[in-house]
């Protein structure tokens, strides 16, 4: 009788141990499977930033003072090009109020659309899909930050493309995917924030994401237009400026679908483009959005940044 006792509870410690094997294998393979997840998105991330038009191709910010704004390789220009990469003498841009208008200089080759440009209206960013003039590798096209009009080159054969080794990260962590619940305000708040050009932008935050770490509850504003399926967050840290962006980071949150649940996954923090150039506008993190201690998930410095 006492053995078959002892028999019975060797195979339910068997069956316990069996049980508890299997959901450490299943907990093992979830993560697995979580951390080639992060690996994927980082790898279009990359694969996008690092496109013939990403935000490594960029090659010049130009602020257009109101008249005439001559531009090409000359120095003696208004707005100087990279040299050797188009004429001394392409054009010139006139911003009278809210109007950039571009003349391109006889005999010169610059397109929109495919089509020959010699004289044309230029719509900025700020109407949405901005006019894009290109030349040989080169494409501009007008930015509006604030009240300021400015031209944004880029070049597909940009020297820090060439040079783009990689973005350092720190290990995928299934603990920084933090449960958070969306908070959204009766009416959107509009939150100013400065640029890394001395700007100001705002952001149209129609809520707030609340989470809990180590205890403690913390709140980031998060900006959307209306019909947005994400959330766009600016966020620092106790990491920036010696590990990781001293300008924060950014982070890309999906919209609750039916009530207010989400996750603020921090291994999905990315460098904003200033770090990678001098000539992106980069709003700033707004002062709600500086977390009190260190987020090692995410994005490392690139190179020695901007």
């Amino acid at each position: 009788m006492e053995r078959r006792v002892a028999c019975v509870a060797l195979v339910g410690l068997l069956a316990t141990a069996l049980w508890g094997c299997d959901r450490q294998k299943s907990q093992q393979s979830a993560a697995d499977t979580y951390v080639r997840s992060v690996d994927v998105w980082h790898a279009k991330r990359v694969a996008r930033l690092t496109a013939p038009n990403g935000w490594l191709s960029l090659a010049g910010l130009y602020w257009l003072h109101e008249g005439v704004n001559r531009f090409g390789a000359s120095k003696s220009n208004d707005i100087v090009f990279p040299p050797g990469k188009a004429p001394d003498y392409l054009g010139s841009f006139i911003l009278r109020g809210d109007s950039v208008e571009v003349r391109i200089w006889p005999g010169v080759d610059v397109r929109c659309d495919g089509e020959p440009v010699t004289r044309r209206v230029l719509r900025s960013d700020a109407d949405g899909k901005p006019d894009v003039l290109v030349y040989g590798t080169l494409s501009w096209y007008v930015i509006k930050r604030g009240n300021r009009y400015a031209v944004r080159l880029k070049d597909s054969q940009n020297p820090a493309l060439r040079q783009f080794r990689g973005i350092e990260r720190y290990p995928v962590d299934p603990k920084w995917r933090i449960p958070a619940r969306f908070e959204r305000y009766d009416s959107a708040r509009v939150v100013e924030v400065p640029t890394a050009v001395g700007t100001v932008a705002k952001l149209r935050c129609p809520g707030r994401l609340v989470f809990r770490y180590r205890g403690g509850i913390y709140d980031l504003e998060a900006a959307a237009e209306p019909g947005d399926s994400s959330l766009f967050v600016i966020f620092a840290d106790k990491t920036n400026g010696e590990e990781t962006y001293g300008a924060g980071r950014f982070l890309v949150v999906d919209m609750p679908t039916a009530g207010d649940s989400t996750f603020v996954d921090f291994n999905k923090a990315y460098n904003p483009p200033c770090a990678f150039t001098p000539y992106a506008t980069c709003p700033l993190p707004p002062p709600e959005n500086s977390l009190p201690f260190r987020v090692t998930a995410g994005e490392k410095r690139y190179g020695h940044g901007h």
